[in-house]
């Protein structure tokens, strides 16, 4: 299958690596042009690590010969960019053509949902809880992927496709997808922003001075059971709200493949296996500036719609508020648009599993 990348990251390289391996053909769009540039002049697109080949993907100009010359249409950019990309599928969907959005945040699915069915058009929208790969670019042209998940949550809009999604993600991607409760239980099923959040806050000063410095190995004891404690609250929010997500050490343990422990011990296992990864060198870094309005935001509403507050959610995003200078939770431009805070709990239910 051609399947249309929007973005040209570490995630969007990734899983071009990973489908041009299993034998599907991905185009890949950068919004700028800057991302695939050198791609486009002929460049191949190399990987290293968990995957190890090369490739030379096609590359689109725009987004509309992206999304025309695809079967499927997959969002690998930024939470930050996701109102673009999707207004940009919106206006280009073919009726019947399926979009992944990996990761989903901030109930970006609704409002692709919303825009194509203003058109009356009506397609599979496929939510990952996380994504395929973890790694980072090291270049314009090159990727290391750290890892290839073993599982990977999944869940559509409407919920009456799940079979079709899930059919089409296996034979893209693999063996590896877990049906989820909805949307909802995807909504709270990725951890990046409250594992960041930790990670960023107690190693700010590092990020701020441009430090070279080991992410699983500074994951101590004391930030360890940070990490625990946020992941109770996102638990709790989504027991109130009766699915099922998984827990932080099954994340770590289905991502990196290591033995159940506390996260602090499972991160310096991590580290001592040379998979620990580096941290950010900058402030201006999606650990802070996409995680936070785009992930830690949408889990603070959802914990006060189901009445269990999520106080270290709000703690750690009023904190890193004050270090930014500004209220970070403003620079989500999704959760506006479909004023998610002002609706009741059964509707954000009822829309979550029938799309609007």
């Amino acid at each position: 299958m051609r399947v249309g990348i929007l973005g040209a990251g570490g995630i969007a390289f990734g899983a071009a690596a990973y489908l041009h391996l299993n034998g599907h053909e991905p185009i890949l769009w950068s919004p700028s042009g800057r991302g695939t540039a050198e791609l486009a002049a002929g460049a191949a697109l190399k990987a290293s690590g968990a995957l190890d080949l090369s490739l030379h993907p096609q590359i689109a100009s725009s987004a509309e010969e992206l999304i025309a010359g695809s079967d499927v249409v997959m969002i690998a950019m930024p939470g930050n960019a996701h109102r673009m990309a999707i207004e940009e599928i919106a206006r280009n969907l073919r009726d019947g053509q399926p979009t992944i959005i990996s990761s989903h945040l901030s109930f970006g699915a609704l409002y692709l949902s919303r825009l194509i069915s203003e058109r009356g058009i009506k397609a599979p929208i496929i939510a990952w809880g996380t994504t395929l790969t973890t790694g980072r670019k090291q270049g314009p042209t090159e990727v290391g992927v750290n890892s290839v998940r073993s599982k990977i949550d999944l869940a559509t809009v409407p919920e009456s496709d799940i079979e079709v999604g899930h059919t089409l993600c296996t034979a893209l991607f693999g063996d590896r997808f877990v049906r989820r409760d909805g949307l909802l239980a995807i909504s709270l099923s990725n951890l990046n922003p409250q594992n960041h959040l930790a990670i960023s806050l107690f190693n700010l000063t590092r990020m701020e001075r441009g430090e070279r410095w080991g992410q699983a190995e500074n994951v101590t004891a004391s930030v360890g059971r940070v990490m625990e404690e946020l992941d109770a609250e996102r638990l709790a929010i989504a027991a109130e709200f009766g699915v099922s997500v998984r827990s932080i050490k099954e994340h770590y343990f289905f991502s990196y493949q290591l033995p159940i422990a506390s996260i602090a011990e499972m991160n310096q296992e991590l580290h001592q296996r040379g998979r620990g990864g580096f941290g950010p060198t900058t402030t201006e870094s999606r650990y802070v500036l996409e995680d936070a309005p785009f992930g830690l935001w949408p889990t603070i509403l959802l914990g006060r719609l189901a009445g269990r507050p999520a106080s270290l959610h709000e703690a750690g995003l009023a904190l890193l508020s004050a270090a930014y200078g500004r209220p970070l939770a403003d620079d989500n431009d999704l959760l506006p648009l479909l004023e998610i805070q002002d609706l009741s709990r059964d509707y954000l239910q009822e829309i979550s599993r029938t799309g609007i």
